[in-house]
């Protein structure tokens, strides 16, 4: 499948109340009925709260199975994320829910410690690529962003997707970061952003954005409206730039340890 609709959910989140955020949420993507994925804010049932243990959801909770059934219902892939115990403590996980009852995951690497995330929550140690309708997704998390070696394109994925609780104060570094992932890696950017306010005082402007492979707005939530924005990617006219311009052929080589294989 080459094309591929998208709805990027940008909403206020209750603080620390997860079924009216889900009820609300539900309702935006009632809203953009047809897409084929519809994306989600970090931490999408309580807003960005270090209260890891109080807000935490198993694996298999009633959050997971809430995004399995938006999933069905839908026809479509639903992803944002949770809260979520682990083994080793409390991740900030996205999760990914397929129609076919599948639900993947990606465990955010970069925690963000101006606001102490690293002490409360812990770090994922892998980068994943999940695949839909023909489409290889790479899953980020907000303060990943910052990163670029962390994104960077090994010819293994077709499109980045952000989820965030991305302040106001620095929304300029967003909407640049992710346009410059966009370029640099030849790939469409998916950024979802929340709006509002919360409980730690901070204030979100939105600006979700959709980004193509050639730095190309396609979708702008710089009004900070609460909205579901809408936006048609297509496989076919990226690859074709792609063998046209193929600046990846001359990337340098690395490794990370941990995070990519040789």
């Amino acid at each position: 499948m080459s094309r591929i609709k998208l709805a990027i959910v940008q909403s206020p989140l209750v603080w620390q109340q997860p079924e009216a955020n889900c009820q609300q949420l539900a309702e935006h993507m009632d809203s953009a009925a047809g897409a084929d994925l519809y994306v989600l804010p970090e931490m999408f049932t309580t807003g960005f709260s270090m209260n890891a243990e109080q807000i935490a959801e198993p694996m298999h909770g009633p959050t997971t199975r809430w995004l399995l059934q938006q999933s069905a219902l839908r026809n479509a892939a639903v992803c944002g994320s949770v809260a979520i115990r682990a083994a080793g403590g409390v991740v900030n996980r996205l999760l990914f829910a397929t129609p076919d009852g599948q639900l993947q995951y990606y465990d955010k690497r970069h925690l963000f410690r101006m606001g102490n995330e690293h002490q409360h929550y812990q770090a994922g140690t892998q980068r994943v690529v999940v695949e839909y309708l023909g489409w290889r997704f790479c899953l980020q998390v907000c303060y990943d962003l910052r990163f670029p070696v962390f994104a960077r394109n090994r010819q293994d994925y077709d499109a980045l997707i952000y989820v965030a609780n991305w302040p106001a104060s620095r929304r300029q570094v967003w909407r640049t970061l992710l346009q410059a992932r966009a370029l640099e890696n030849q790939v469409a950017v998916i950024g979802c952003n929340r709006i509002g306010s919360d409980d730690n005082g901070l204030e979100y402007s939105g600006d979700s954005l959709v980004v193509d492979h050639l730095g190309v707005l396609l979708a702008d939530g710089a009004d900070g409206r609460d909205a579901v924005l809408q936006a048609e990617l297509d496989l076919s006219i990226q690859q074709q730039f792609q063998q046209k311009f193929p600046a990846y052929l001359d990337a340098d080589a690395f490794s990370l340890s941990g995070v990519f294989d040789g």
